[in-house]
């Protein structure tokens, strides 16, 4: 529920996306979506003692990013204030797949457009679901046609 309303609120005040902190004050995630920051070409995300919902997309993300781009990713809490400082910032979910933010409060992050880490994720993420990574194949499973009673 505070998810829906969270998101209602923010598109009403003309953002696309909110971002839920915690009851210390710190950042949790999206309405819907795990967040990750890029500082330092380090991924830094929320730890799940942070109120977050451990997220396949999510797993999925860190993984990735250490087999493939050698990046380590740290779970620790973000102080608000990160966000705006950050060089880069994504969303991940079943749904937002991997989002690039580039601006949060009217504010842009890092030099306004999706970052090229970003980018790497984005483009291996969307090879791993589609079947073109045969390293990943396992992690598929494959839809076959429904046909019609």
């Amino acid at each position: 529920m505070n998810s829906a309303l969270a998101k209602t609120e923010a598109v009403e005040k003309g953002f696309d996306e909110a971002i839920l902190l915690t009851h210390d004050g710190h950042v949790s995630e999206g309405s819907g979506e795990n967040i990750f920051l890029v500082i330092d070409g380090q991924l830094v995300t929320p730890p799940s003692s942070d109120n977050i919902l451990i997220g396949i997309t999510r797993d999925t993300v860190i993984t990735l990013a250490k087999s493939e781009l050698g990046i380590e990713t740290i779970e620790r809490s973000i102080a608000p204030g990160e966000l705006y400082t950050a060089d880069e910032c994504f969303l991940t979910g079943t749904a937002a797949h991997v989002t690039p933010v580039t601006e949060i409060d009217h504010r842009k992050v890092g030099r306004g457009e999706v970052g090229d880490i970003t980018k790497k994720l984005q483009a291996l993420y969307f090879d791993v679901i589609l079947g073109k990574s045969k390293r990943y194949l396992d992690w598929c499973t494959p839809a076959y046609k429904l046909v019609k009673a």
